[in-house]
């Protein structure tokens, strides 16, 4: 699996994906390009079959997000597999996974979190299957959400 950086050529693509229930139950708002994310499409034997994007998160203060955080090298991640039918076989884990191996490649990241809703039973396994841990459950701008982290572990 590898990535490759959203285009304005793939907003069309990522649109559609957006109206598909699985997807538009726990995914709020439309995506456009954005200079403060990382957002990239998951990409396996030459199919794109997920987007996936990050943050810093003490970027996100003025928005009202992650207001306690104040460590420049935690970044948040979200991500979702555009097929349904694709869903329940580890691609989400190994997309997470995946993703979040290159973003502790920079040296500045020393955290990666994650804020699914509590009711996302889905979301939490494939975090978990990724190496995230429960941290607590908080309330976000966008709701109820528990907070998982996986932290970066040097040598």
């Amino acid at each position: 699996m590898n990535f490759r950086p959203l285009s304005a050529a793939d907003l069309p693509l990522v649109a559609s994906w957006l109206t598909r229930p699985h997807v538009a139950e726990w995914w709020d708002g439309p995506i456009a390009l954005e200079v403060e994310l990382r957002q990239a499409l998951a990409v396996l034997d030459g199919e794109a079959i997920g987007y996936v994007q990050s943050y810093q998160a003490v970027a996100c203060h003025s928005d009202g997000w992650w207001l306690e955080v104040t460590d420049a090298g935690v970044f948040g991640v979200d991500l979702f597999l555009a097929d349904e039918a694709k869903q329940g076989q580890g691609l989400g884990a190994r997309m997470l996974r995946a993703f979040v191996a290159e973003l502790f490649a920079d040296p500045r990241v020393t955290r990666v979190q994650a804020d699914p809703s509590p009711l996302n039973a889905r979301a939490i396994r494939c975090y978990e299957k990724a190496g995230f841990r429960r941290v607590r459950e908080i309330v976000t701008p966008d709701g109820p959400a528990v907070l998982m982290h996986r932290d970066l572990v040097r040598p």
